[in-house]
């Protein structure tokens, strides 16, 4: 046993970020990314500061990497599921090795998501839906009571269609392909409209912005609602994800991947975290009013022990690739110059003591803000976006042996035999 190097504490060999970067020989941000691949586990300094790593499990994958072995994850660390898709490293995000942000400033939503899917562009392809399987998707929404949410006519959406699709079973490339394109093209046009819709054979974005604000589309505000669908096309393993991939595993339809990854989806850690945020820039902007702003609003969600919405990231160190592509465009977007400055002065405030850096909720919190749109558009942008991402995931499961991802629960109840209750 010796003394924790970085917080002077009793214990196993404990190295900073920095001295386990030099024993792997690669840069810190690199370190961060065998986290979140699970090759190694990381623990919070005492002083709340950093992070300190395992000198023996450095080592271990020290030497894997040496010796040209694939390392093995660490200990009490679920083993990474292999992945074509996505790659997450360096503060950067790849789809299929080509950086997403880049992708988004050279095509719309449909071509990239029909790209990740099949590795082939089409240039104008257009995602749509049988009008059957639309109105099946509309009568669902509609028949939900008004305090239904976002996510709900998300779900009543994704049932209908699913009920109408007779060949929702059919796994084959081609097929599991266009259930995709109309399902994505049905989660739009079941919500509900508030501006006039687009002209026929309009992108995706434009179809999907009446259905968010009752304002008309400007061409920047397009450009920017269409670039957020393609940076939240995927994400790695995000949680949604994960669920989706354990129900293609079970060779579960893609509409009911869909729904796994929507119920995953819809927790304030993932997928509803934009709303959080769009409340946070409001409350921002009225209080600027009497002269508080951006500080007041901080500190009162830090008195009251909650984490500061939109802030920071647990895969990425510095910045979110994703919100600085999205807040670069939005700076074209004249009605988001209230909500944008109100965003850089939140990030201000919270990184007075830390570094801080704004995520992509907070990105789409200006969008949705600036824009007139609800609460509630974020999780619906987010959730369209994604569903592109999930069929891409079950895609590449369902060539995986069926039933994979069954593990082993380690059981801590009272051993048997037990008396019946």
């Amino acid at each position: 046993m010796t003394e924790n190097p970085e917080t002077g504490t009793p214990g196993a060999e404990r190295l900073s970020t920095r001295h386990a970067a030099e024993r792997l020989g690669v840069k810190p941000e690199t370190v961060y990314a065998y986290v979140s691949r699970g090759l190694l586990r990381r623990h919070r300094s005492a002083n709340g500061r950093g992070s300190t790593f395992d000198a023996a499990e450095v080592d271990a994958l020290a030497l894997s990497r040496r010796s040209g072995r694939r390392p093995a994850p660490a200990a009490g660390v679920a083993s990474p599921l292999t992945t074509g898709i996505t790659l997450i490293e360096d503060d950067r995000c790849y789809y299929r090795g080509v950086d997403s942000s880049a992708l988004a400033a050279r095509h719309d939503y449909e071509e990239v998501a029909q790209w990740l899917w099949t590795g082939r562009l089409t240039p104008g392809v257009r995602f749509t839906a049988p009008p059957g399987q639309i109105a099946a998707a509309r009568a669902g929404v509609a028949a939900l009571p008004p305090s239904g949410t976002a996510e709900d006519r998300l779900h009543a959406a994704t049932v209908a269609a699913s009920a109408g699709d007779p060949l929702r079973s059919d796994l084959s490339p081609g097929t599991v392909h266009a259930t995709a394109r109309a399902l994505v093209a049905t989660l739009v046009e079941a919500q509900p409209e508030l501006g006039p819709p687009p002209p026929d054979g309009a992108p995706l974005a434009a179809r999907l912005w009446p259905r968010l604000t009752p304002r008309p589309p400007s061409a920047a505000g397009l450009r920017a609602l269409d670039a957020a669908l393609v940076l939240l096309l995927d994400h790695d393993m995000a949680v949604s994800t994960l669920a989706a991939r354990v129900a293609a595993t079970a060779r579960a339809h893609p509409y009911a991947v869909a729904l796994a990854g929507l119920g995953a989806l819809d927790g304030p850690l993932h997928g509803a975290a934009a709303a959080p945020a769009h409340r946070m820039l409001r409350e921002t902007s009225e209080r600027d009013e009497a002269g508080d702003g951006a500080a007041a609003v901080v500190g009162t969600r830090l008195r009251e022990g909650a984490r500061v919405p939109g802030i920071g990231h647990l895969l990425y160190r510095r910045r979110d690739p994703r919100a600085e592509t999205l807040f670069g465009l939005l700076e074209a977007v004249p009605e988001a110059a209230g909500a944008l400055d109100a965003s850089r002065r939140i990030v201000t405030a919270a990184g007075r003591h830390r570094p801080a850096f704004g995520n992509v909720d907070l990105a789409l919190a200006v969008l949705s803000v600036g824009c007139g749109m609800q609460p509630e558009a974020g999780q619906v942008v987010f959730a369209v976006a994604r569903t592109s991402g999930w069929v891409a995931h079950a895609l590449e499961e369902y060539t995986e042996p069926a039933m994979r991802l069954r593990p082993s629960g380690q059981y801590r109840g009272p051993r048997p035999p037990r008396p019946v209750p």
